[in-house]
């Protein structure tokens, strides 16, 4: 499939969404133009607030491959990725994004994402979300096992 037709199927899987009781947003994985997975926001269907279609088709994709790594993957997506995709997108290493709406368009509908993208760049006590460290010490410890051990596995 080429770019265009794997951004209609993304573009389709949102209406898709949005008839099922969910969010308008769809994605596809892809490599080399053959579709990996697919997903479609589900936030609503199974009160999930990170069941967005991004990680969605991220899960999918990493249980049909057997792999975190999606290197070599790109994503097609209905809208651009909010923060939470956009991590999850990195954190995959998907090494592209296609994307139909961008964060204004889906702003404009309700789905504003800028104050999380402001908290983001905000030290952890200016934000509006109250956060406290605690029991720091205690918390290291599985740092400190992570580093000794010699078969971790890195990502």
């Amino acid at each position: 499939m080429n770019k265009k037709e794997l951004m209609k199927r993304a573009c389709q899987l949102a209406e898709e969404s949005v008839k099922r009781g969910g969010g308008p947003f769809g994605a596809v994985i892809a490599r080399n133009g053959e579709i990996i997975s697919e997903g479609s926001n589900n936030v609503t269907i199974h009160n999930d607030p990170t069941a967005h279609a991004e990680v969605t088709a991220i899960r999918n994709a990493t249980a049909k491959l057997g792999t975190y790594d999606l290197s070599g993957c790109e994503i097609f997506t209905s809208c651009e990725p909010c923060p939470m995709c956009l991590g999850a997108i990195y954190w995959a290493h998907i090494d592209k994004i296609y994307y139909g709406n961008d964060r204004k368009d889906a702003a404009q509908i309700g789905f504003d994402d800028d104050f999380i993208y402001s908290e983001l760049s905000l030290e952890p006590n200016e934000r509006k979300l109250p956060c406290e460290i605690l029991m720091p010490q205690e918390a290291k410890n599985a740092f400190k096992m992570w580093t000794a051990k010699e078969d971790r596995t890195e990502y």
